[in-house]
């Protein structure tokens, strides 16, 4: 039986109530991706107010990995509630809190002693493994690259790209942060190879100790191995090498940003695996908790106690509720049978995404890593001029149509998917047959 059923119009009456209340009440600048009032959510489906069932490739944008309330989680967290809701681990120390650090700690790579720190969410959790790195190191730069999205904080927004977005109108931003090129193989220049290019960018990469900063003023290099908002665009593995090598060079902390690409979005546990490195500090949130509002930081021993006691921690840090669901969460990721499961739903929406790209043209790039897959557009596919609308068009055709996707990218010219890991092939194969009739409404003119 299909996922998707709907019986009203999209939205239905009582979905524009609801979204009508919101709008009311709270403040525009939060923004919301489709006009539905969600009341249920179940492996890889939503039910709104009005009884129609969507199919979720956004997957709470990569909160979701282990799909919207497994069993497990959900009964933890019952369990959990009866017994305690908030403590504060700065006034006690409670189980959960001990066990999700010790598991950080043991999944996460690097065959070195390791200490986490939890806090509420990746913005916070970036900040405070900037915060660690310039305590240990006592230098004040940061090096973050284009396209890059760490936050909407203060701090964070300086290191976020796409200007237009995230950070109009909120300057003036915290300083000593430095961005730099970061490789975008589908868009390097005309003529030159990959590996010409990949050179190229470890020049500028090398340059910039002597352009912009000298490494001996350098913190911290933060990188999402994959990056996420940005496009999907994984690092090429001799410019994640180089930026491991530089910093072990120099002294530099290397801080791999997993928020999005971590916890079995690319097939392995963290995508830093896929590249044989271990970063010194690795950052992480989103499906880390199965959707509950929990993020840490987890790396070297020595580099994670620079902080003096009192420097890290908040009040709702390592909530025994969100730390229940990331047990039960990191149990199930880790295991074999989870991973390989994440890995063929990757290949299995790839294949999709690659037929689909024989017969529109207006597909550019397929691209990603194990699940973490994208799609994107452009209106001529010498140039590669960004098809923005197109982009924007295609999303919600499908939405009317029961399925829900966000956009990624620079230019907001990019589909990305990513749903639930425990979305069963029907689903997969239902998902990408209503993209193909959004796209057929959208995109039938060859480009």
């Amino acid at each position: 039986m299909p996922t998707i059923h709907l019986k009203t119009e999209i939205p239905g009456p009582n979905s524009r109530a609801l979204v009508a209340r919101r709008e009311t009440a709270t403040a525009r600048g939060a923004a919301k991706l489709t006009p539905i009032a969600v009341v249920k959510a179940q492996g890889a489906a939503l039910t709104d107010a009005d009884g129609n069932t969507f199919l979720d490739f956004a997957g709470g944008i990569g909160a979701l990995a282990v799909g919207h309330c497994p069993p497990n989680v959900v009964a933890a967290i019952q369990q959990q509630a009866a017994e305690m809701i908030h403590l504060c681990a700065i006034v006690g120390t409670y189980e959960p809190y001990v066990r999700v650090a010790e598991l950080l700690n043991e999944v996460t790579p690097g065959d070195f002693p390791k200490k986490s720190v939890l806090v509420n969410s990746g913005s916070e959790a970036v900040e405070t493994a900037v915060k660690i790195a310039r305590s240990y190191t006592g230098r004040p730069a940061i090096i973050v690259f284009e396209n890059a999205y760490h936050g909407r904080t203060n701090l964070t927004l300086a290191m976020t790209s796409k200007y237009n977005l995230f950070k109009k109108g909120f300057g003036p931003f915290a300083p000593e942060v430095y961005r730099l090129h970061f490789p975008n193989l589908y868009r390097r220049p005309a003529g030159l190879s990959e590996d010409a290019y990949i050179d190229d960018c470890i020049a500028r990469l090398e340059n910039a100790f002597t352009a912009y900063v000298d490494p001996s003023a350098v913190a911290a290099i933060v990188i999402e191995p994959v990056q996420g908002e940005g496009g999907f665009l994984p690092a090429p593995l001799r410019f994640f090498q180089r930026i491991r090598e530089l910093c072990t060079q120099h002294g530099i902390v290397m801080v791999a940003d997993e928020i999005q690409c971590g916890f079995g979005r690319t097939g392995r546990l963290f995508a830093s695996e896929h590249y044989g490195i271990a970063p010194d500090v690795i950052v992480t949130a989103k499906s880390l908790a199965a959707g509950m509002p929990l993020a840490a930081v987890t790396g070297k021993a020595e580099i994670m106690d620079a902080p003096h006691p009192g420097g890290l921690g908040g009040t709702y840090s390592g909530n025994p509720l969100a730390c229940v669901a990331a047990v039960e969460a990191i149990t199930m990721l880790r295991s074999p049978e989870f991973l390989a499961r994440a890995r063929q739903v990757g290949d299995r929406i790839r294949s999709h995404l690659i037929s689909l790209q024989e017969e529109f043209p207006i597909i550019g790039d397929v691209r990603g890593l194990g699940s973490m897959v994208l799609m994107e557009l452009v209106s001529d596919p010498h140039s590669k001029a960004p098809a923005t609308n197109e982009t924007q068009a295609i999303t919600q055709a499908a939405f009317k149509r029961g399925l829900i996707a966000i956009r990624a990218g620079l230019y907001s010219n990019c589909i990305r998917f990513l749903p639930p890991l425990n979305i069963t092939d029907e689903q997969i194969d239902e998902g990408m047959a209503v993209l193909h009739e959004a796209m057929l409404e959208v995109a039938a003119v060859p480009v």
